[in-house]
């Protein structure tokens, strides 16, 4: 229960660890002042209620003492200060200032105290408030002087005094989120541009590095991740640099090889049976090995050159419809939307060669394509082939993306591949902003997917 209450975000905890922190300084603060402040007021008061019974008690001495003076007849003269009422209790008589004031207001433990020749206090709630019982022995005149004091102004002053240290612990409590959401913000704001660049890298923007900070806790961080990230590109490049020079060095013994296959060709007629069987192997072996560095060389300019170095605006559905025109072959059915509604930003040649892979997959795989779809959904431009072929288990639905993946299946009732098309799709989609998948067919196939981000209308 701890964990599922506790908040997840770093910013969020942060906030409330700085309100949490407020609240305890202000509670601890508010209880002490609330504490030192009540027991302040409170001594005064019972001081001052005392002193003024003492000169009460004594004013009511001296004038009992003149002969024939009775105790009420005195007591209907005796005015205390601040309100507070007189019981006095002469000969087992009780007498009282006010007739709602009597005896019954007089603790029995104070008039046993009284009795025994001591003076005393006593605080005692009642229904119209607290109040404070003084009781006085006068041993002189055979009385014991009582003299009751209310508490309701000290009592309201303590109530408004709590409310005050309660609006300011709130306030207090406020105050410290406030500053932690300030502080979280600059806490997680270097953390936010260590995400921004790493989201940005992921994109393939390798030149992305973190601006140079002054502040020596971050500066190992900003020092160490600049340098990773020149260390990440630099591999790259490297490894880029590697495939293209490869490829390009391969090249020339594959022309020549070619050709010399060429010449064969030519003369085939008069070659043996097994000869020209082994021609026709090479023939193919030969196409296959230069399609497959046709791919690399492709995936290495994918790798090395941005997206924004040749953009501009290209209907997807007219693409669709050349590539579909100079392809030749088994007429597929395409349905697409307006031209005008499916204009995306990028590099025409890269995604004119990502469409061609996804029919060259549908053909090696499938047996071909059933269907093409070229639609907009909410923003993007989607491009759909659909194949009748074995369809593509779950599983793999990921990993055929992955540069020299080959599905189970593929190696049954299909032409051999590379394994680099579908990976250029997904680079060029990636590159452009945009992404592929792979799902199930409505034609029992499977249905491959390149989505890219639509021009603004």
């Amino acid at each position: 229960m701890r964990l599922a209450l506790a908040p997840r975000r770093l910013r969020a905890r942060i906030v409330l660890a700085f309100a949490v922190g407020a609240l305890l300084v202000s509670a601890v603060l508010v209880t002490t002042t609330f504490g030192l402040a009540r027991s302040y007021l409170l001594d005064q008061r019972e001081s001052a209620a005392t002193r003024q019974a003492f000169t009460d008690a004594n004013v009511l001495a001296s004038r009992l003492s003149t002969a024939g003076s009775e105790v009420g007849d005195e007591l209907d003269d005796l005015v205390p200060s601040g309100g507070a009422d007189v019981v006095v209790r002469s000969g087992g008589a009780w007498y009282s200032s006010r007739l709602d004031v009597g005896a019954r207001d007089v603790p029995g433990a104070l008039q046993e105290l009284v009795a025994s020749g001591e003076a005393g206090t006593v605080r005692v709630s009642s229904p119209t408030g607290p109040h404070l019982v003084i009781g006085i022995p006068i041993a002189a005149a055979g009385v014991e002087f009582y003299e009751v004091a209310p508490l309701v102004e000290l009592q309201t002053a303590l109530r408004t005094l709590a409310a005050v240290l309660g609006a300011g612990a709130l306030t207090a409590t406020l105050a410290g989120a406030l500053f932690g959401a300030w502080a979280s913000r600059r806490v997680v704001q270097p953390l936010e541009q260590v995400a921004g660049a790493a989201t940005r890298i992921a994109g393939g923007e390798l030149d992305i590095r973190l601006p140079p900070t002054e502040d020596p806790d971050l500066l190992a961080i900003v020092a160490s991740f600049n340098s990773m990230v020149d260390a990440l590109a630099s591999r790259i490049e490297r490894d880029t640099r590697f495939v293209g020079d490869v490829s390009h060095e391969l090249r020339s013994p594959l022309t020549s090889l070619v050709t010399s296959v060429e010449v064969l060709g030519a003369r085939r007629e008069e070659l043996s049976p097994r000869g020209q069987q082994a021609l026709a192997l090479i023939q193919g072996e030969l196409g296959r090995f230069r399609r497959m560095l046709d791919d690399l060389l492709e995936l290495a300019r994918v790798d090395g050159d941005p997206v924004t170095a040749m953009s501009e605006p290209v209907s997807l559905a007219a693409l669709v419809r050349e590539v579909l025109a100079h392809r030749g072959g088994p007429k597929v059915v395409l349905s697409a939307d307006p031209d005008e509604d499916t204009v995306v930003q990028g590099d025409k040649n890269r995604l004119e060669r990502a469409v061609t892979n996804l029919l060259d997959n549908a053909d090696r795989h499938a047996s071909g394509a059933a269907a093409v779809r070229v639609e907009r959904r909410e923003g993007s431009v989607v491009v759909m082939v659909d194949d009748a072929g074995p369809g593509v288990p779950l599983v793999e639905r990921e990993r055929v993306f992955e540069r020299f993946a080959r599905g189970p299946r593929a190696a049954r009732g299909s032409l051999p591949g590379a394994g680099l098309g579908l990976a250029i799709v997904e680079e060029t989609a990636t590159g452009h902003g945009g992404g592929a998948w792979c799902s199930e067919s409505p034609f029992g196939g499977a249905r491959f997917t390149l989505s890219l981000p639509g021009a603004p209308r």
